[in-house]
């Protein structure tokens, strides 16, 4: 951005700077500004102050230099900034990356320096926790029906990696919970959550798993008969599975994900919701013209839109074929696909 105004600057080194703001609602602001220079006429920039204390300016903040640069990047960190809790100052940590290719392709991305991690008591019985500030805005409590705005916990064994979304619930041992987490991730308490209304989820039969997250967390569920049970509350698809062999035995799998909005369905006591999804599937094909060539790409979607996988016995089966052929039969050609 351009130059901030009413913000007292550092010295600067060389004659242009570079400004960006860190959201964060961990100060009155809503945001943490940060400013890039360089020592040298050319080259990377490669000193980063950032209002680390939070009182809107940058000329009392000591320059960090990068600890790795190359072509196009700077790298900083762990940056350390404190925040003004109820009780005391807290401390959280960043990590960045200036990306300066040209003019029109410069980007700073920054990336949350640290996490929590340790033993919580659940119904008598000690369980590692591991608590990820997902959305790197200095907080650990956030919840959302969108997966890149809502945080991050695992509770289980230490190095278990099953990751479920920050939310008003959680299941541990087949249990659902209510948790309650600290805003600066301090500490977690789980109550066993009582009188919860729950709604019925309708999906095809050939559905083998099924995931939905949003505010109430997320849930996975291996359907009956293509019924499930979901607190009351608003949902996004994570994904969808169906597994099922052929007659040789082979294990074949179809996985979905990253779904848009079209994924979103309410669940209510009263109702249930009914998802038309899984089979049939979407075969496309894109061909692209680039100069006396052709380009082509093969995809898999789902009826949703979303991006389906397919494998055979865990591993990918072999890359389809295109046959291409004229209209009077003079070309006639198969060729095989390539993944990558």
């Amino acid at each position: 951005s351009e130059k901030p105004q009413g913000v007292e600057l550092p010295e600067f080194k060389a004659q242009q700077q570079f400004f960006a703001k860190w959201s964060t609602p961990m100060v009155e602001s809503g945001y943490l500004w940060i400013s890039l220079d360089r020592t040298q006429k050319q080259g990377q920039w490669n000193r980063l102050f950032i209002d680390s204390n939070g009182n809107g300016h940058l000329n009392d903040e000591t320059a960090i230099t990068a600890y790795r640069m190359d072509q196009y990047s700077a790298y900083f960190g762990p940056v350390k900034v404190v925040f003004e809790g109820e009780d005391g100052p807290l401390t959280y940590h960043l990590n960045f990356r200036f990306y300066n290719y040209n003019e029109q392709n410069r980007r700073l991305y920054v990336y949350s320096g640290g996490w929590y991690e340790g033993t919580i008591n659940v119904a008598g019985v000690k369980k590692y926790c591991v608590l990820i500030d997902q959305n790197v805005n200095g907080t650990f409590d956030d919840k959302s029906l969108e997966a890149h705005k809502c945080d991050r916990i695992r509770i289980g064994k230490k190095g278990d990696r099953d990751t479920r979304y920050v939310g008003n619930f959680i299941e541990v041992d087949g249990v659902l919970y209510q948790p309650e987490i600290a805003r600066d991730g301090a500490y977690v308490k789980l109550t066993k959550a009582e009188d919860v209304k729950f709604g019925n989820i309708l999906l095809p039969e050939s559905i083998t798993e099924f995931s939905a997250g949003g505010e109430n967390g997320l849930f996975t569920l291996k359907p009956e008969k293509g019924t499930g049970l979901l607190p009351e509350g608003r949902y996004r698809i994570n994904y969808w599975t169906i597994e099922r062999k052929d007659e040789k035995g082979k294990k074949w799998k179809l996985q979905s994900s990253l779904f848009s909005q079209k994924g979103d369905f309410e669940i209510t006591a009263d109702k249930e919701a009914e998802l038309s999804i899984g089979e049939p599937i979407i075969s496309t094909l894109q061909a692209r013209k680039s100069g006396s060539g052709y380009s082509f790409s093969q995809n898999l979607q789902g009826q949703l839109g979303e991006r389906i996988a397919l494998t055979s016995n865990g591993a990918r089966p072999r890359a389809p074929k295109l046959h291409i052929k004229s209209k009077d039969g003079t070309y006639d050609r198969l060729f095989s696909f390539e993944y990558g």
